[in-house]
C-alpha cells in the first residue's frame, strides 16, 4: 500500500498525463479512420465529434484555425480519416484527439465537396433552365475571362480570327488554377457587369486533374455567375469534365475551342445568306411591281379612265334628279305634317278650358286656393274667388241654397 507522504493534486497528475501523452512521438502526426458521430459545429467555429469503430470511439476537436481548410461538410455516420495527435484536456482529465487535417474515406474529399454544393446549389435553383439567358446572335465584344499565357486563350484566338476576324475581344487576365483563383474570378464578372459594352462573357481554361479544376467548383463564384447580367458560356477543362461553374453558367462549352465556335458564327456564312436574303428580295420585289403594273393596267384600261368626263357628267345628271327629288319629297311631307298639325291644334283649342269660358263660365276656389266642385263644400261667411275668361272676382258668401233633387 502506498504511503500518504506523497500526495499529488489532481491538475498536477493530468499535466503530467499530458506531457507524457504529447512527449510520446507514436501519439503525434499520426492518421486514424473511424466513422463520425456527435457531429456539432460550434458557433465559435471549432468542430467536436467522435470517431469510432465497431469496439471503441474516440473524443476529437477541430478547431477553426484548422478546419477552415476543409472542403466538404462533416456530417455523423461519414467514414473519415483525420490527422492530428493526442493530448489531454486537463480541466477534465480525459484525453482526446486534436485533428488538424480531415480527408474522406470513402471517396475523395474534393469529390465529396463537390458533390456536397453541386446538391446545395441545385435545391436552390442555380442550375434551373428557365433562368438561362440567351446568348445574342452576333456579340458586338466578348471579354474572355482565361489566363494570357494558356493555351486556351490561344485555342480560342485562333477560332475567333477564322470565324469572325472584326470581331472586338476583350481579354481580362485572371487566375484559373491555386489558391486564389475562385476570387480573382468573381471580381473579373463583377468588373463585366459594371460595363455596357460586353455582350458575352466566356470563362474558360484547359483541361486538368480535380485539384487543377477546383477554383471553378468555388459556391462564390457560382453565386457570381448566377447574377451576372450578362450571358456567361464556362468552358472549363475537356469534354468529360464538369465543374460547379458548367451548372450555373447560361451555357457550357465542353472545351474553349468550341466555346469560341458557340459563340460567333463564320463570317463568310453570313455574308453570303446576307447575299442570297438580297437576291431574294430583289426577285420579291421585282415580282411585287410586276404585279402592282398589271393591276393598274387593267384598271386604266376600263371604261371610266377611256372618257372619264362623260363619266363624270352622267354622274351629275344622276346627282341632280335625285337632288330634285329629294326636294319634292320634303316640300310634300312638310305640308302633310303641317295639315295634320293644324287639325289636332283645332281639336286641342276645341277642349281648352279658356275657350269655355269665354262662352260665359267660371270657375270658383275657397279661399284655400282649391277649387269648389259642390255647395255643400261653402258655408255662409267663405270668402270666394271667381275666375273668368278675362279675370278674378273676390267675394263673400251671404247664403247659401242646394237644390232639392225631384223625384219623378
Amino acid at each position: 500500500m502506498a504511503k500518504k507522504n506523497h500526495i499529488i493534486r489532481v491538475s498536477e497528475l493530468n499535466r503530467y498525463l499530458k506531457n507524457l501523452i504529447t512527449g510520446d512521438p507514436n501519439l503525434q502526426d499520426i492518421w486514424v479512420s473511424g466513422e463520425l458521430s456527435n457531429f456539432k459545429h460550434h458557433r465559435s467555429g471549432h468542430m467536436y465529434f467522435t470517431v469510432k469503430d465497431g469496439a471503441s470511439s474516440l473524443r476529437c476537436v477541430f478547431f477553426s484555425r484548422d478546419n477552415v481548410r476543409c472542403l466538404f461538410e462533416p456530417t455523423d455516420g461519414m467514414e473519415v480519416l483525420i490527422n492530428g495527435n493526442i493530448s489531454v484536456y486537463e480541466p477534465d482529465g480525459v484525453y482526446q484527439f486534436y485533428v488538424r487535417e480531415m480527408e474522406s474515406a470513402g471517396v475523395g474529399s474534393l469529390y465529396l465537396a463537390y458533390e456536397q454544393l453541386k446538391s446545395k446549389l441545385e435545391a436552390e435553383g442555380l442550375f434551373c433552365p428557365a433562368k438561362k439567358k440567351a446568348l445574342p446572335l452576333l456579340p458586338r465584344k466578348i471579354a474572355l475571362l482565361t489566363s494570357p499565357t494558356g493555351a486556351a486563350l490561344q485555342d480560342m484566338l485562333t477560332v475567333f480570327r477564322k470565324r469572325f476576324p472584326a470581331l472586338e475581344l476583350l481579354v481580362v487576365e485572371c487566375l484559373v488554377q491555386g489558391a486564389g483563383a475562385a476570387r480573382d474570378l468573381v471580381k473579373a464578372l463583377d468588373l463585366m457587369n459594371g460595363r455596357s459594352d460586353i455582350d458575352l462573357i466566356i470563362m474558360a481554361r484547359g483541361g486538368g486533374s480535380l485539384e487543377d479544376l477546383w477554383p471553378f467548383n468555388d459556391e462564390a463564384l457560382a453565386r457570381a455567375i448566377e447574377r451576372s447580367a450578362i450571358p456567361v458560356i464556362s468552358a472549363v477543362g475537356h469534354e468529360t469534365d464538369f465543374t460547379i461553374a458548367d451548372f450555373v453558367a447560361d451555357l457550357r462549352a465542353p472545351t474553349p475551342t468550341a466555346a469560341a465556335q458557340i459563340a460567333v458564327p463564320v463570317l463568310d456564312d453570313q455574308l453570303q445568306m446576307v447575299a442570297q436574303q438580297r437576291r431574294r428580295v430583289a426577285v420579291a420585289l421585282r415580282g411585287r411591281i410586276l404585279s402592282e403594273k398589271q393591276n393598274l393596267d387593267q384598271i386604266t384600261g376600263e371604261r371610266f379612265f377611256q372618257a372619264p368626263l362623260k363619266r363624270i357628267a352622267q354622274q351629275r345628271e344622276t346627282l341632280l334628279r335625285s337632288d330634285s327629288a329629294l326636294k319634292k319629297n320634303i316640300v310634300r311631307v312638310l305640308r302633310l305634317k303641317g295639315l295634320e298639325l293644324a287639325s289636332r291644334t283645332e281639336k286641342l283649342e276645341s277642349f281648352s278650358p279658356l275657350k269655355v269660358m269665354s262662352r260665359g263660365y267660371s270657375y270658383c276656389r275657397d279661399q284655400d286656393g282649391q277649387i269648389v266642385r259642390s255647395v255643400k263644400d261653402i258655408t255662409v261667411g267663405n270668402r270666394l274667388q271667381l275666375n273668368f275668361a278675362d279675370g278674378r272676382a273676390f267675394c263673400r258668401t251671404e247664403a247659401v241654397e242646394e237644390e232639392v233633387a225631384v223625384e219623378g
